[in-house]
């Protein structure tokens, strides 16, 4: 007897052999999608209903907002599919914006966006979350305060500060993100982070920077000057991005500099 191979798996152990011959780097978007969708529709090969998806779906980063009826859509995906998909997006997320360990330093926004992009770019709406300091800006912990649009009634001075008080926190890193893909702060997002700033210099409890975190990039209210700190801060915030960096107590007191990382 001869042994018969179903088409559909044929296409899909090509990306399989060649994953596995040059590595997943040298795979189409396409490619790695089929694999993970096995099989196409009926005589649709899983290359073709992988490209279909990504086409419908607007590209990987418009697949990583899909949720599960919405995949469901796509012609040959069905739950089982659906779940293959999700749960290798939620994967890929994780290893790339885990969890900062206690103790890692945290020394200028690009490094706040480099651990928060990865979380929040695909969020469908707008997450407020807040990094917790010692006084060497090293971190104690990250939290999650809100979800939804940023407003002064739904970010609460008091839903801010009880786990910094709670930590003994010496400082604070405002995040949330623009699920627009458009970093630009909105006149809420500086009533809030004025609120909020106020608030901390009552409590000891400084407010380093509020970082909006889009698809298209990072807005850092201090870089920009909206901190409404002394002149030394301004004139910091002139300064490249790259020589920029925020400095501990330890380092003499100043928050921004000019002295390259």
């Amino acid at each position: 007897m001869h042994a018969t191979t179903d088409p559909a798996s044929a296409e899909v152990d090509r990306p399989r052999e060649r994953l596995f011959r040059l590595g997943a780097g040298a795979l189409s978007d396409a490619e790695l999608l089929a694999l993970l969708l096995r099989t196409g529709a009926r005589a649709e090969r899983a290359i073709d209903a992988a490209a279909a998806l990504l086409r419908a779906s607007g590209g990987l980063s418009g697949l990583g907002r899909c949720v599960g009826p919405e995949l469901m859509t796509s012609h040959g995906v069905g739950p089982a599919k659906a779940a293959s998909v999700l749960a290798a997006l939620e994967l890929g997320r994780r290893i790339a914006g885990r969890r900062l360990p206690e103790g890692a330093p945290f020394r200028s926004p690009a490094d706040v966006f480099a651990h928060f992009h990865p979380h929040l770019r695909d969020a469908s709406q707008e997450r407020f979350a807040i990094v917790l300091l010692d006084g060497r800006h090293r971190v104690l912990r990250e939290e999650v305060i809100s979800l939804g649009t940023l407003t002064a009634s739904l970010v609460h001075p008091r839903e801010v500060f009880r786990p910094a008080l709670r930590a003994s926190a010496a400082a604070l890193i405002l995040v949330h993100n623009h699920p627009s893909g458009d970093p630009t702060p909105s006149p809420e997002d500086r009533e809030v982070t004025e609120r909020l700033a106020a608030a901390g210099e009552l409590l000891g409890i400084r407010i380093l920077d509020h970082v909006i975190v889009a698809e298209r990039g990072y807005h850092s209210f201090r870089e920009s000057g909206l901190m409404g700190e002394g002149p030394e801060h301004a004139e910091a915030a002139k300064a490249p991005a790259a020589f920029r960096r925020w400095k501990s107590p330890d380092d003499s007191g100043v928050a921004a500099t000019t002295r390259p990382r």
